[in-house]
């Protein structure tokens, strides 16, 4: 199976970084990478589907986990989800970056 255009482009220009995430009120994510571009991540078709619809009543949570550059939710957060490793989900930065429409 070939790699898809937009994946090959994007590793050939150079992989990025999230800096900022704002979770907005109709389950899109404003990200700005280190590159300065900013752009949106709509996750509204999938808020509801597996393991996303545990983290959709904490949708505003969202942060990026520093160890893995992703944007992550804790689905408890009353338990530590460095010792606690599957109470996190998480977005995977070359996934947003590729995916993600620019402002």
């Amino acid at each position: 199976m070939e790699m898809p255009r937009e994946v090959k482009e994007y590793f050939a220009a150079g992989r990025r970084t999230i800096c900022k995430v704002v979770p907005n009120t109709d389950f899109s994510l404003t990200l700005t990478f280190d590159n300065g571009e900013v752009k949106v991540y709509e996750m509204k078709d999938t808020i509801d589907k597996g393991v996303f619809a545990k983290i959709k009543p904490r949708f505003s949570t969202a942060f990026i986990d520093h160890d893995t550059g992703a944007v992550a939710w804790d689905i408890d957060p009353a338990i530590d989800s460095r010792v606690v490793w599957n109470n996190r989900v998480d977005l995977c930065p070359d996934t947003c970056y590729i995916y993600s429409k620019k402002i």
